[in-house]
């Protein structure tokens, strides 16, 4: 069965420099790009002791190659806290996919890909939000950055745009109270591929300065020993516009087996952009954020596990 995803794989990129050779007014290129993140946290937990760490959290190395305006190839490669050994840091694949968009309506994606589920998890480069780290909701809410297996078709239609994603499942043993599903990642490991996950996003675009939508994520997931249905439907919104600066997401996880029932959160940020009166092109935006979420929100036993995973700030 290997060797046939092989050839499968070799043809679609024999098909796609076969196009590239065809097309005389295009030239192949390769784009080599990336970013690196230095953390400087000072922290204090209340009631403890404050912590000042430096970590450096990531180095991301992007490669892409294009044979034609249609056909593409992208992918991200990320080492995480500068080194792997004895479980500690990371290097993963996550993004690794063959690209084909006929149009500027309609886009198709196979391999490595992103599910579309809120701001961060598709687009999740540090300009993009503020602050040093991502907020706790697009941790353990939105489980970020979430990738693995599979398809994708995307495209615009009039002030829309949408993404329907079709990819590996997750392992149901690995849900948690204190995680929620985001331990459930198979990260496109040898992954089970007999239950998909569908993903479905849309979003309006039909406002300057507003991007309005959300996202529904559905999974019949199982592990070795459980199995557990879940459905993530969540809601986001940024306004962009006249130095203002406002986001707003909510998530809200079912599941359908075991003690949990509902994971759930929210965060809001709220920035304003001073780059005109300090007369420079940089963007200067002072922000305030508050975030709150509970993995473990509703529950069949109740008491208070339902309390002590809520943290808000």
């Amino acid at each position: 069965m290997k060797k046939i995803y092989f050839i499968i794989f070799i043809t679609v990129l024999s098909y796609a420099q076969t196009i590239s050779a065809q097309d005389d007014f295009f030239t192949p290129k390769t784009t080599i790009g990336g970013y690196g993140e230095l953390h400087y946290n000072n922290v204090k937990p209340d009631g403890g002791q404050t912590t000042k760490t430096l970590d450096f959290h990531r180095f991301v190395l992007f490669i892409g190659h294009s044979w034609s305006e249609k056909w593409s190839f992208k992918s991200e490669v990320e080492v995480e806290h500068n080194f792997v050994e004895s479980g500690q840091g990371e290097l993963s694949i996550e993004q690794a996919y063959i690209n084909y968009q006929p149009n500027e309506y309609i886009g198709f994606q196979a391999g490595v890909i992103l599910p579309s589920i809120g701001f961060i998890n598709p687009y999740h480069e540090p300009p993009l939000f503020f602050g040093v780290e991502r907020p706790d909701y697009s941790k353990y809410i939105i489980p970020t950055t979430w990738f693995g297996n599979g398809a994708a078709i995307y495209g615009s239609l009039n002030d829309f745009s949408f993404k329907l994603s079709i990819m590996e499942g997750l392992n149901s043993d690995k849900f948690s109270a204190s995680n929620g599903i985001r331990k459930g990642r198979q990260v496109g490991f040898k992954s089970d591929a007999s239950r998909f996950l569908y993903n479905a996003n849309v979003d309006y675009l039909g406002i300057q300065g507003l991007r309005i939508g959300g996202s529904f994520t559905y999974n019949d997931a199982k592990g070795e020993t459980t199995e557990n249905r879940i459905a993530l439907a969540e809601f986001h919104c940024k306004y962009d516009a006249n130095n203002f600066v406002a986001v707003f997401e909510y998530g809200n996880i079912s599941y359908e087996n075991g003690n949990i029932e509902k994971s759930n959160g929210y965060y809001f940020d709220l920035g304003y952009n001073l780059k005109n009166i300090f007369r420079t092109d940089a963007d200067i935006i002072p922000f305030f954020r508050y975030t709150d979420y509970n993995t473990a929100a509703s529950t069949l036993s109740g008491g208070t596990i339902e309390s002590q995973y809520h943290f808000s700030k």
